[in-house]
């Protein structure tokens, strides 16, 4: 069923009914996003990033962001009685694979509100909920966390800016920007 193998505008592997993605397919995925990410944790440049075309540094603010120096807090944090962080921030939803070196930064978005940003809808939730389904029929496990720097522009449009950098940095699967870098599996029509 060579027609079957694209579905839903996203890749979706269809091996059958029960298997939309098989393990090594996924394991697959996870080590082309890490080979572009892993030399970003490590501090070193990433060898297949793309040519500077707007004149930006090692030293812009998106470079100065590290991740890992992030608490990491659970996905329900937003469940909380009290909100962990308040006002402006960018966040980062990052997954840590067990047999990765590094961990995979998935998503960055950006808030004027950290405390009310992640209730409700979210297109995100939907790429985690489908990831997570994803990675428990492959038996594999999902270790994921949200970070948020809240030592960001005040300003929207700055805010969005550095979030674009961001973005442009680390190539997250789960943002609109990139899903067709990383031929994402995981969309919400799943």
């Amino acid at each position: 069923m060579q027609g079957d193998l694209f579905s839903t505008g996203a890749l979706a592997f269809n091996n059958g009914p029960d298997l939309p993605l098989q393990r090594e397919q996924l394991l697959a995925w996870q080590q082309r996003l890490h080979a572009h990410q892993a030399p970003l944790f490590r501090g070193e440049s990433a060898s297949t990033a793309q040519g500077d075309l707007f004149g930006g540094s090692p030293d812009d603010a998106a470079a100065a962001i590290d991740p890992l120096a992030l608490t990491p807090l659970a996905m329900s944090f937003w469940r909380w009685p009290e909100p962990s962080h308040r006002g402006a921030a960018i966040y980062l939803v990052m997954d840590r694979p067990a047999q990765l070196e590094q961990p995979l930064l998935l998503y960055v978005g950006e808030t004027l509100a950290a405390e009310r940003r992640w209730k409700g809808d979210h297109d995100c939730k939907a790429y985690l909920a489908a990831y997570g389904e994803a990675l428990q029929r492959c038996e594999l496990s999902a270790q994921l966390s949200i970070r948020f720097s809240c030592d960001v522009p005040k300003a929207t449009r700055a805010r969005r800016a550095l979030e674009q950098q961001l973005i442009q940095r680390w190539w997250p699967p789960f943002n609109k920007e990139t899903r067709q870098r990383w031929a994402t599996p995981f969309t919400a029509e799943l």
